[in-house]
């Protein structure tokens, strides 16, 4: 690597802006000012562990020279045409081998211009987001493992907001209702499911909002698509947070008990 500066204008940069009452040398992310040119001018503790070099080693060298391998020469025309363009950069991310380990990040930039506007050179933050990818990966597999348990039950489940909006339902719902998941999601559950009547011990009643704050569980009459009568085993739970204990939502798991063969009108739309 070939630096840019000689060793009297190394020091001076290094004493100008590296010293420990530089408030950037306090900042957990790692951050580098770049010139026109390419060349790093400026950067702080966290950006010389994430490269694993001293302060010389850093400013001075161009910033491109830090690159992935095999990335060097196409950060270099990316920079130059940002600077020549003056259209702010776009956030990159990558996985970079730090300390022993892979980890992911990403690369905020700004332009930094003079009196004029002109692009004189980049301020660069790098925030490592392994921990949030790993979380954000770990949220996808629970999800996926949620949907094909849901997807293999024999029971219809329909799971609703706070609000009493249906956000999902399973293929067993689909086949008791006559109804399609995409015809079902955003629809007011008791419009969407008219409960006819319904039947508890100790003559409990249900109603939505009675759903979000206990578990029950009865023998409901709905209606499906064709308008006829379902009699099912109809159990409710609120859905609670976990941390706060705020209800999120309600799952209602239903079964055929039988079938009342009594066609019903059809609603209005508006009904629907």
């Amino acid at each position: 690597m070939v630096r840019n500066m000689n060793s009297a204008s190394l020091e001076t940069s290094s004493a100008a802006g590296n010293y420990p009452s530089d408030p950037i040398d306090d900042l957990p992310i790692a951050y580098v000012e770049v010139n026109a040119e390419g060349v790093i001018t400026r950067s702080n503790r966290a950006a010389r562990a994430l490269h694993s070099a001293d302060a010389h080693e850093i400013v001075g060298m161009h910033a491109w020279e830090f690159a992935p391998e095999g990335q060097a020469e196409q950060d270099r025309q990316a920079f130059l045409k940002t600077i020549s363009s003056g259209v702010e950069p776009p956030v990159i991310r990558r996985s970079l081998y730090s300390n022993g380990e892979f980890r992911s990040y990403e690369l905020h930039r700004t332009l930094m211009r003079d009196g004029q506007g002109r692009p004189v050179g980049v301020r660069a933050a790098t925030f490592d987001v392994t921990e949030a990818e790993m979380a954000h990966e770990e949220a996808h597999q629970a999800r996926i493992w949620l949907e094909s348990v849901l997807d293999s039950m024999s029971e219809a489940i329909v799971i609703t907001d706070a609000l009493g909006f249906i956000r999902s339902v399973n293929p067993a719902t689909e086949a008791l209702f006559g109804w399609k998941a995409a015809e079902l999601k955003g629809k007011v559950i008791e419009k969407a499911f008219p409960l006819l009547a319904y039947v508890a011990e100790g003559n409990a009643k249900l109603s939505f909002n009675m759903a979000l704050e206990t578990r029950s569980r009865g023998v409901a009459t709905l209606i499906d698509r064709e308008r006829k009568q379902l009699l099912v085993d109809l159990s409710t739970s609120p859905i609670l947070d976990k941390d706060t204990g705020s209800t999120l939502g309600v799952v209602s798991v239903m079964q055929r008990v039988k079938d009342v063969c009594e066609f019903l009108p059809m609603p209005s739309p508006d009904q629907m």
